[in-house]
């Protein structure tokens, strides 16, 4: 690049000379010279800015290199950042100087103390231990140091947010009010001072700003920050701004979603409550009535399971996240917003909107004849010769996102007095989708007969671990795991839900976990249930002591 004379190196060096002789104006002589030389000096800091704002900052020290002497002098003279425009044009050539993507620790010092001088210009209480230093510019205002600081904060943010949101008018954009380079510039301007509580309001406003430009105005920087801070609950951020974040930048969106994923999956969840807590404090249930949103996450959801192996606790999230959203959703449909293929564009619609229906919406009576009618239209799209493996893996996915309605269905099969083979079908699939049809044949035999071998058990009173020995040896001989899923759900199922099974549920839950190796899986089951039961207000204590009792024994 070649050199910018529009500020000349001398320029630099005279006023470096002066802030040297001014120190911090602590004498009657140098206030004076102070006050003399300010508009000039101003004029001075417009010309530097004008000229590093086409910069980078590399190029920038390289052709002024005492540049950062002079604005660090500058910045603690009182009487010079207390003048006019000038605190105001410091923390622009400042953020001029700021490195977005720091290259080695000579910037990353840099940009540390950029931050801290910035920090120092916009603090009050930076300058409470010095008011010695400054009462005699502030006193005279009639203002306290910290009264002087926190007022003048105010007054930008305030000016800055006022500028923006006269570009505004009942949610249309006046064109030309506010060129998309000065919106950008003030994004930047936010970079190092993300985290200051002054600074939000102008943050938000920012975040909902919406110009003419079909381009993003905004700094993918400045987007960045703010998406990392609020993940990190450094600041806080109306679900607005939040959402208007995410679709401006996906990047953050993303990033947003994948945090919540390793943050849960690095816990032990010991609820469901829990779990659901996490996701509603993220936003990401709230964000995703948005379809735009929804789609986005429900893809990374999906991407992170497969590239899982569909391990219990991504598919425990995953489910939780779907119940919130169609909490969300349902609340959203009462004002129309929009259409259910927004969100599910790919998928057979009668099966999207059964898969819908929250089984509390129904009375329980009612519940095996829902499944049936999922399980049978499920069926007709896999079994259609023409379907793909990718449509296949979307048909999957969908019924495996509504995991409440498989978890009803094994249960189904052993509480109440049902047809078995459409939900056991059903189940069939959600283990082992990928298989072909004689595969599945097989599973499905192998699931009968494990089924058929509990329902004689069913009624049992007295039972001993070895009772159940045999559907046990079914799922350990077996090579194929989808089939041992299944059989442990069913298994589970049974210790939870019949008189026998409470009884020797300690000892088996014991033994099939170290034989089987599944006890994340189980647990996942037993916390699954337990929500479910206290969700639907089901008045079954004893199931859910047993519950809480076996979670216990499967954390120690």
């Amino acid at each position: 690049m070649e050199q910018n004379t529009t500020v000349p190196t001398l320029d630099f060096k005279y006023w470096l000379d002066k802030a040297v002789e001014w120190g911090q104006a602590t004498t009657l002589e140098t206030q004076k010279d102070v006050c003399l030389h300010l508009p000039q000096l101003q004029e001075f800091l417009q010309q530097t800015y004008e000229t590093l704002k086409h910069m980078n900052s590399i190029v920038a020290i390289q052709q002024f290199p005492l540049i950062g002497q002079l604005l660090g002098r500058l910045c603690w003279n009182p009487f010079v950042i207390g003048y006019d425009e000038s605190q105001k044009t410091l923390m622009w050539c400042l953020c001029c100087l700021y490195s977005s993507e720091p290259q080695n620790p000579v910037e990353l010092k840099a940009n540390s103390w950029i931050r801290s001088l910035l920090c120092h210009l916009l603090s009050s209480s930076k300058w409470e231990s010095n008011e010695a230093e400054t009462s005699t510019f502030i006193s005279a205002l009639g203002y306290t140091s910290a009264d002087y600081y926190c007022h003048l904060v105010e007054n930008i943010v305030s000016s800055l947010v006022t500028e923006l949101r006269g570009n505004q008018f009942n949610g249309l954009t006046v064109q030309g009010s506010v060129p998309a380079s000065r919106v950008n510039a003030v994004s930047l301007f936010c970079l190092p001072l993300i985290t200051l509580p002054d600074i939000t309001p102008l943050l938000e406003t920012l975040l909902l700003y919406h110009g003419g430009s079909s381009k993003e105005i905004l700094s993918s920087q400045f987007l960045e920050a703010v998406n990392d801070a609020f993940l990190k609950k450094k600041i806080p951020l109306s679900e607005s701004s939040v959402f208007s974040l995410w679709l401006r930048h996906l990047p953050s969106l993303e990033n947003a979603t994948l945090h919540v994923l390793d943050q849960l999956v690095s816990i032990q969840m010991n609820s469901l409550e829990e779990v659901a807590s996490v996701i509603k404090d993220s936003f990401l249930p709230q964000a995703a009535s948005h379809p735009a949103i929804f789609r986005i996450v429900n893809e990374i959801f999906k991407n992170a399971l497969l590239e899982t192996d569909g391990t219990p606790e991504v598919m425990t999230i995953i489910q939780v996240f779907t119940q919130l959203f169609v909490q969300v959703l349902q609340n959203e449909n009462k004002q129309h917003k929009f259409p259910l293929k927004a969100y599910f564009p790919h998928h057979y619609q009668p099966l999207v909107v059964a898969l819908l229906r929250r089984p509390f919406e129904l009375p329980a009576t009612c519940w095996s004849q829902h499944l049936t009618h999922i399980s049978n239209m499920v069926k007709a799209l896999v079994e259609d010769t023409n379907i793909s493996s990718s449509d296949l893996l979307e048909v999957w996915f969908l019924v495996a996102c509504f995991g409440e309605w498989l978890d009803i269905a094994a249960e189904q099969l052993l509480k109440a007095a049902v047809e078995p083979d459409a939900l056991l079908w059903l189940l069939a699939f959600y283990y082992c989708p990928q298989t072909k049809n004689l595969q599945r044949i097989q599973t499905m035999a192998e699931a009968r007969a494990v089924y058929n071998h509990l329902m004689m058990l069913f009624n049992t009173t007295t039972l001993s671990v070895r009772d159940l020995q045999a559907a046990v040896n079914s799922i350990t001989d077996t090579e194929q795991c989808y089939t041992q899923h299944l059989t442990t759900h069913l298994l589970t199922n049974f210790l939870l839900f019949s008189s026998g099974g409470h009884m020797i549920a300690q000892e088996f839950i014991s033994h099939i976990t170290e034989t089987t190796d599944r006890s994340k899986e189980v647990r996942s089951l037993l916390i699954r249930t337990a929500y479910r039961i206290n969700q639907n207000g089901e008045e079954n204590q004893k199931t859910v002591k047993l519950v809480n009792e076996l979670l216990q024994k499967l954390n120690v």
